[in-house]
């Protein structure tokens, strides 16, 4: 039973750290993809639509890169964010 559930554990491990490695080359991939010359890189303060907003495509920076490279992975960073920030920073009421 013990060798039984040790390999049971040992598959599940296997096959997690696969997964993560294939996520990770796959969103390595894709900020490799995105990187591009031709982008200036501006501070500038831009508001964005939500979600799936943006700064302008000719321009960015280093946050953008991450951004954008997540959303080529089917991952909308600043959705994700919002919500967590929504479900778990209520504001105290006094």
């Amino acid at each position: 039973m013990k060798k039984a559930l040790f390999l049971l554990l040992l598959t599940f491990c296997v096959f997690t750290v696969n997964a993560q490695n294939k996520f990770a080359l796959q969103l390595s991939d894709a900020a490799l993809g995105i990187i591009d010359k031709t982008i200036t890189y501006d501070p500038t303060y831009f508001i964005l639509a939500y979600p799936n907003g943006d700064v302008p495509s000719d321009k960015g920076v280093c946050t953008d890169v991450a951004i954008r490279a997540y959303r080529k992975v089917g991952i909308d960073l600043q959705k994700e964010v919002h919500e967590d920030m929504a479900k778990n920073l209520e504001v105290e009421k006094a």
